[in-house]
């Protein structure tokens, strides 16, 4: 089913992509670049990026260092399972999504 709907050419490709696993073999990415060899309507989501490893990031893989892909790669940070339980507004969770990448070291100074 995904072959069909994403085989067609007017439709965009949305690729999401764990931040703590290695992309390049990512059944996903696998797929989009098999139907969008070239990458242009494939855009990437690299989401936990909050929850790598210490001294990692998620830099390469957003600048599409590691994979290009012509619309590009956004990080995204989810709520935790802790503000879900607690019942964490989706409001809320955007706020603290914004301050962690405008204070962060490294994704602050992306563009």
């Amino acid at each position: 089913m995904v072959k069909r709907y994403c085989g067609e050419p007017r439709t965009i490709i949305l690729v999401v992509v764990p931040a703590n696993a290695d992309m390049t073999t990512s059944d996903g990415l696998q797929l989009a670049r098999e139907l969008d060899p070239k990458g242009v309507r494939s855009i990437g989501v690299i989401t936990k990026i909050d929850i790598m490893d210490k001294g990692t990031n998620a830099k390469n893989m957003i600048l599409g260092h590691e994979i290009s892909l012509k619309l590009g790669f956004i990080g995204v940070k989810n709520r935790s399972q802790l503000d879900i339980d607690t019942n964490k507004r989706v409001f809320s969770a955007l706020d603290d999504e914004k301050m962690y990448f405008s204070s962060h070291p490294i994704y602050s100074t992306m563009p």
